[in-house]
């Protein structure tokens, strides 16, 4: 069969390779690895691999993505990492093993639900420190939610606290930080009088303590995706080496539908465009350009801001519509013509699009 494009190509040995990377440094560590699937949308091929690499738990923000990892036959108990919708308790408790927690009245529900299912539902209390996204920001409430789940809510059971750090108010996850969740843990510990299972530091960015052997004795547990999927992040914002991860995991491929000499500031009086944003441009006088057949409604809002990475050099992306990516080619290195492929590297908000587009094709390689 004839492939079509727009066209993803998922490395399946390379996401498994930076897996087992990221399991032994942290094991080394003391720390327990979840699997975080949703940068990857939860294809199957992907989850397959994420939990055949050994990973403790599979995670996601998505109860379809849940649900389809077990429906894979996933043996690893599954998480819920977004605070759970007090409608969703129902399916929550049915099928998913451990949620993170951060309302004591959704944390009663999940109770009432529990009890009727006859289960023991796992929980994580989730704790702001500073990134301002979710988590209890009082210490004493928060211990006493640990307390009622502990000694009043017996459908539950208290596995540990967590935080998240680094995705709504870009706070850096430093030792001195991770040291904070660790003197909560030991604040709830002391109020229930056992130790917790688990004090879990955050996501693929707490990872930087892990490369860097700073990790506060107390953290045994990271909640990871980012850096198993794509491993972009660490060395181009965090600035470490790290040849021993592949960061070829995802590829896109396109097709150029057109190639012309146009000029490069629109012609005629301007308004905003299909999405409503009125957009710059700047005249670079008649240059030669492409289209390719891929745009917002597969890979979200502007390239500029979703970074497509372009593989071949000396080409610039100028902008996209919904179906078009357009594509400065002036100074490129070699000459393109309607019906040649091209592809693109992919950061981890561009994979997350990609991955959920039902227009994008999607193939599956090893080597």
């Amino acid at each position: 069969m004839q492939k079509r494009y727009p066209r993803l190509i998922v490395n399946l040995s390379k996401i498994e390779s930076n897996a087992k990377t990221v399991l032994k440094a942290c094991n080394a560590a003391g720390i327990t690895v979840a699997g975080i699937m949703k940068g990857a949308s939860a294809l199957p091929e992907v989850v397959k691999t994420m939990a055949d690499s050994g990973v403790a738990q599979i995670g996601s923000s998505r109860m379809e993505q849940l649900i389809a990892a077990h429906n894979l036959g996933v043996k690893q108990p599954l998480m819920l990492v977004r605070v759970p919708m007090l409608s969703e308790a129902e399916e929550v408790v049915k099928c998913v093993d451990i949620s993170l927690q951060s309302d004591i009245n959704v944390l009663r529900r999940f109770n009432e639900e529990a009890l009727k299912q006859n289960k023991i539902h796992k929980v994580f209390i989730m704790m702001d420190l500073g990134d301002l996204r979710e988590g209890f920001w009082d210490w004493e409430e928060a211990t006493a939610a640990a307390v009622e789940v502990e000694t009043k809510l017996s459908g539950l059971y208290l596995l540990g606290v967590a935080v998240n750090l680094g995705c709504y108010g870009s706070i850096v996850p430093t030792p001195e930080k991770e040291q904070e969740l660790v003197d909560l843990a030991a604040k709830v510990e002391a109020a229930i009088g056992r130790k917790l299972d688990y004090v879990s530091g955050g996501a693929s960015t707490s990872y930087m303590r892990v490369l860097d052997g700073n990790m506060p004795k107390g953290i045994n547990h990271l909640r990871i995706g980012e850096q198993i999927i794509l491993a972009h992040d660490a060395p181009v914002y965090w600035g470490y080496d790290t040849p021993q991860f592949h960061r070829d995991t995802f590829r896109i491929q396109a097709e150029v539908i057109e190639v012309r000499d146009k000029p490069s500031f629109p012609v005629g009086e301007r308004f905003v465009d299909a999405f409503g944003n009125a957009v710059q441009y700047e005249d670079r006088g008649i240059r030669r350009r492409m289209l390719i057949a891929l745009g917002k409604c597969d890979y979200g809002a502007y390239p500029e801001e979703l970074d497509v990475l372009p593989e071949d050099e000396g080409i610039e992306i100028l902008g996209a519509s919904s179906d078009h990516t357009i594509i400065d080619i002036q100074d490129a290195k070699r000459e393109y013509h309607v019906g040649d492929i091209i592809e693109f590297g992919l950061k981890y908000s561009t994979n997350v699009y990609l991955t959920n587009s039902p227009n994008v094709h999607v193939e599956y390689v090893r080597d």
